[in-house]
């Protein structure tokens, strides 16, 4: 005896989705299966492909990536927090360092070098890829290259104008396609200010030599106007501890005006363990080591840069000079690092070792550190930088000066 085909009960189930999916819950409550029924083999157990019925694989949803571009020369908090803002935006972040070239041409010589403003990009844990020589002005050719061959979905900057020479917007032309989002400007930081900050307590402290209190007054008028919060340090902490038989190397240091060889440093601490805790001296005690106008940033400015940084996992806001046993066995410490490049590695007279103890349990360790960059040669570089402008400026005067005083002569004759 030959059976009909069972296609027309598929066709009715198809038919009538609520009814079947009725049933199949009904089945699961019931335990439709051998073992709801002590195995006794009341109901046979059949898989759906059995019963001939594929289950389609849920499409992956589409990775979103998102662009944005910066000189970053001077990185400083108010970065980093615009490339976390843009890593919100999407899945993956792909960031545009411009060219020495167009920096020059648009703003004025940098004071960090390409190699050093990518290395500074690449350590901030938002961020996906870099892209280097980027140009200032989002054209069309780098725009359709950014779509096309880097698969960029939108391209993302600050509510701030960003304006070429001519007085064009820069993004005029993402903002045309459709592809361009925006986020909120960080106040109380740029490096507009922190540019202003070197040049005025280097001015004030050449003009108050050996009046201390005069230095003290000059550093308090040049603090920051940030304002931060402890929603803005969650958001750039890990969020994580360590884990319980995990090896903890801590770091200390001012890690002001964050640059090139932090990140180095921080990168290389990292490798020598599972977490990496990093001491972050407070304001005082960075004054009383390497005197005025140090710090530039303050403490809690200090402490989001260098929690921005991909290779750190906590920090300790404050941290004391010197490593003591109590701090050791607190945050369980394993091992204690130092670079080899720094402010100053030699002791005044009559101070103690601040590594005295890990040196003794055998914990401390010397680092080579990558690069010889230093706060102090940054800011040396903003201070070459800004009299080698006053001199052009000058001689431009002068050239000006001199073309209308011929002006003047040639129509009186």
């Amino acid at each position: 005896m030959e059976y009909e085909s069972n296609n027309w009960i598929w066709d009715w189930l198809y038919s009538s989705p609520h009814l079947f999916g009725g049933l199949m819950v009904t089945a699961a409550l019931l335990g439709f299966s051998t073992s709801y029924f002590g195995g006794v083999g009341v109901f046979p157990s059949y898989g759906w492909s059995d019963f001939g019925i594929l289950l389609k694989k849920k499409p992956e949803r589409k990775r979103i990536r998102v662009y944005m571009d910066g000189c970053f020369d001077l990185m400083h908090y108010g970065h980093a927090n615009a490339l976390r803002q843009a890593k919100a935006l999407g899945d993956e972040l792909v960031v545009g360092v411009v060219s020495d070239e167009e920096i020059v041409a648009n703003k004025g010589p940098p004071v960090l070098s390409m190699e050093e403003r990518l290395a500074l990009v690449s350590g901030l844990k938002w961020v996906d890829q870099v892209i280097a020589n980027a140009p200032y002005a989002i054209t069309e050719k780098f725009m359709n290259t950014l779509f096309n061959e880097h698969k960029i979905d939108y391209i993302i900057h600050g509510d701030d104008p960003c304006l070429l020479p001519d007085g064009s917007d820069a993004y005029a032309l993402a903002k045309k396609a459709g592809r361009y989002k925006q986020i909120k400007r960080t106040e109380g930081v740029s490096s507009t200010d922190i540019v202003g900050r070197i040049l005025s307590s280097m001015k004030d402290n050449k003009s108050s030599e050996g009046d201390s209190c005069k230095r003290q007054q000059s550093q308090r008028g040049q603090l920051s106007q940030f304002l931060p919060t402890s929603r803005r340090i969650v958001q750039f902490s890990n969020g994580k501890g360590p884990g319980p038989n995990a090896r903890i190397v801590y770091i200390d240091g001012a890690f002001d005006l964050f640059h090139a060889g932090h990140v180095e440093i921080l990168k290389k601490a990292r490798q020598l363990g599972d977490f990496l805790l990093v001491g972050i001296h407070a304001d005082h005690i960075v004054s009383e080591q390497r005197g005025m106008p140090y710090p530039v940033m303050h403490l809690l400015e200090r402490t989001l840069s260098v929690l921005a940084c991909r290779y750190v996992d906590e920090v300790i806001i404050g941290a004391p000079w010197g490593v003591s046993k109590d701090m050791i066995t607190t945050f369980n410490i394993s091992l204690v690092v130092h670079g080899t490049i720094a402010e100053s590695n030699t002791l005044l007279p009559g101070e103690t070792d601040p590594y005295a103890v890990p040196k003794s349990i055998g914990i401390f360790r010397m680092l080579e550190s990558p690069k010889s960059i230093t706060t102090s040669s940054v800011a040396q570089r903003i201070v070459a930088n800004h009299e080698a402008y006053l001199k052009r400026n000058a001689k431009k005067t002068q050239s000006e000066k001199k073309y209308y005083e011929e002006k003047a002569y040639v129509a009186g004759d």
